[in-house]
């Protein structure tokens, strides 16, 4: 299969008036060992938790690269179908993982999540299932929730400290003369490889806010994912990109080269 047109169809289907109701405490806590028990490996006991609750382990090998990825996705069409989606890469040892929590909304985040995961080795994508409007009172703004199957895997990746950057999109306006925000979310220092990033776009021409150097707007700092990333002590970095630094824009080839940049450095750590 086509690894990047299998993800972009399954996003391109979200509506901010789609339904979506999170998975329960129960179904959360299957998950999360069906998770465990991939990223440890044993992708046969990880089907055998996940199919009672609707989801099914698949692997898979992309025409383009010929390279082989683990994913977590519903078994069929219905509720579990709106949780979202996990890839792993099958054939390198797991480093890092990007994060997508609000695909659609902010426009093609998920594009540059799954450029990451194509153009590097040993990564993930935590892929958010429904528009962040979708279902009653912002049930599916994922990245403000800790009861979403996306909270969960990225728990279990933060567990096992794996390095993880959460890509966002603003509307560019007076506030915003930026074409990149990037902070460590809850946590108020950078580490070196994320300095790094922010000095490659900068370097090829990107306007940066540094969320640990100035004050920036759109820093993550109530985001849920950075909060628990600082009790696991996992490096947790928050990418928030122009529409000119996403998709087709004029600066997007330059903006994925800064992040392919941040997550070699992981890879080889």
């Amino acid at each position: 299969m086509d690894l990047r047109s299998r993800i972009l169809a399954y996003t391109a289907e979200f509506q901010p008036d789609g339904d979506y109701t999170p998975p329960s405490d129960a179904q959360r806590e299957k998950l999360s060992e069906g998770v465990g028990n991939l990223l440890d490996g044993n992708a046969t006991r990880a089907e055998q938790v996940l199919s009672p609750i609707g989801l099914k382990v698949t692997r898979l090998t992309d025409t383009e690269s010929g390279r082989r990825y683990d994913e977590i996705a519903a078994r069929r069409p219905g509720e579990a179908q709106r949780w979202g989606r996990l890839y792993l890469n099958a054939d390198a040892r797991l480093r890092w993982n990007a994060q997508v929590p609000h695909p659609m909304s902010d426009r093609d985040t998920e594009l540059l999540g799954v450029r990451l995961l194509e153009d590097n080795p040993g990564g993930s994508l935590v892929l958010a299932g429904a528009h962040r409007r979708a279902g009653p009172e912002d049930a599916a703004d994922v990245a403000h929730r800790e009861d979403s199957a996306f909270h969960t895997v990225v728990v279990e990746l933060q567990k096992r400290d794996v390095p993880g950057v959460q890509l966002h999109g603003f509307a560019e306006g007076t506030d915003r003369p930026y074409d990149a925000v990037v902070s460590t979310g809850a946590a108020q220092s950078a580490h070196t490889e994320t300095s790094a990033m922010a000095d490659s776009m900068e370097a090829d021409g990107l306007r940066v806010c540094r969320g640990w150097q100035d004050k920036c707007p759109l820093e993550g700092v109530t985001n849920v994912q950075g909060k628990t990333a600082q009790r696991h002590h996992a490096k947790f970095v928050h990418v928030e990109l122009a529409p000119t630094a996403r998709g087709d824009g004029p600066d997007a080839d330059e903006a994925e080269k800064a992040l392919s940049g941040m997550v070699t450095s992981w890879a080889h750590d």
